[in-house]
């Protein structure tokens, strides 16, 4: 695999150089400062690859062109949204960067409610927290109809746990769910929130994928045409948010999107974290059957818990087989001849950058630098193993 590394531009106080001392050889960035919709101009991306080519590394993942909401739901000025990406896809291949991932979340991209969730070795990680977004929901943003999304049992822990707020814990609570985290695709108020919730919940889950469906048939055509490949990024949670649809959080939703248009550019990212916040999806198993389009890789891990709250685990501790899923990438190198780029994802924030206000949530340096690490040493351990066979 390709080691990798999230780079978020000249203001990442991670630079260059420091990506490259930790053993990366890739960087998976985008052109954050362009806003969502808009065309990405070849003499930006040209400028882009240009730095990080001159710090000796190559910028191997686009993550990523953001799908505009217009286009998501079909209104408003989608069209010339649409011909906006499909003319970013052919200036970024041109510029010789061809995977590029995407998401096509409604309203709300990844989503956590605790960004310093202590551990028992006091370092801090991210956490989705159930009662705690179900409270948010009912009591803060008031959404009609919030109550009939949770269990009873969610309902009477999300009462108890309102009830115990103080303003600053609730602000807090808020900026972590609608403000917009590192790579997503915007923020909210509370008021601009609930009117984009409305209108994808009256889209429905099938309206809602039918869109994905269509976008897919109006892009993938120039994809590969310039021999770029889509991969589209699961939903983060894999679970519905604020009642709105989610259409990839299953590994039925992923034969769907492949099957709604069979093309070499139509693949997937291998998000570990993401799927791997359900407990009925098999990573592995996803993995081995949709080998030839997977095209980039998520390596993070997660606790689970019943109610369907998680935790970000140590690359190599949590639910998932990390060392069962590496074996499955490997294998899937191995039987289509590629080279599949993967990043460590979501690192802990250890005690040396604890007060470093730079650092934003899950992508600190030294927790990164200690996963990639640790998954660099599975990589070897595996790739071992099969040359020894």
């Amino acid at each position: 695999m390709i080691e990798t590394w999230r780079w978020f531009g000249p203001s990442d106080s991670i630079t260059l150089t420091k990506i490259k001392q930790a053993g990366a050889t890739g960087i998976v960035t985008s052109l954050h400062h362009v806003p969502t919709g808009a065309l990405w101009e070849k003499e930006e991306i040209l400028a882009h690859k240009k730095m990080i080519e001159g710090a000796g590394l190559t910028w191997e993942v686009i993550e990523s062109i953001p799908v505009h909401n217009n286009i998501k739901t079909r209104t408003g000025n989608y069209q010339t949204l649409i011909e906006n990406y499909k003319m970013s896809i052919q200036n970024a291949a041109e510029c010789g960067v061809t995977t590029i991932c995407y998401n096509f979340m409604p309203v709300v991209d990844w989503t956590r409610t605790n960004l310093m969730y202590r551990l028992p070795n006091n370092s801090h990680a991210l956490r989705f927290e159930m009662t705690d977004f179900a409270a948010y929901d009912i009591y803060v943003l008031k959404r009609e109809g919030a109550r009939d999304c949770y269990s009873d049992a969610i309902l009477t822990k999300a009462e108890a746990f309102y009830e115990s707020l103080d303003a600053d814990t609730e602000a807090t609570l808020e900026k972590n769910i609608i403000a917009g985290l590192p790579g997503g695709e915007g923020s909210y108020t509370r008021e601009t929130i609930k009117k984009a919730i409305d209108d994808f919940i009256q889209l429905g889950t099938e309206g809602f994928r039918a869109n994905l469906f269509a976008f897919l048939k109006d892009v993938v055509p120039t994809a590969e045409k310039y021999g770029a490949k889509l991969c589209i990024h699961p939903d983060d949670p894999p679970f519905s948010l604020f009642g709105l649809p989610r259409v990839v959080s299953t590994a039925e939703d992923a034969r769907r999107i492949l099957a709604a248009y069979p093309s070499p550019a139509n693949g997937l990212t291998m998000c570990a974290g993401s799927y791997g916040a359900r407990g009925d999806n098999d990573l592995v198993s996803m993995v081995n059957e949709f080998h030839s389009r997977v095209y980039f890789v998520h390596l993070r891990n997660v606790t689970r818990e019943e109610d369907g709250s998680f935790y970000e685990s140590d690359h190599l501790d949590g639910d998932n087989d990390m060392v069962g899923l590496v074996e499955a990438l490997l294998n899937a190198e191995a039987e289509n001849n590629i080279k599949i780029p993967m990043r460590p994802d979501h690192g802990h924030l250890l005690e040396d950058e604890l007060d470093d206000k730079s650092v934003k949530p899950g992508y600190g340096y030294m927790g990164r630098m200690k996963g990639l690490a640790e998954l660099r040493g599975v990589i070897h351990a595996v790739s071992s193993m099969f040359k020894n066979k």
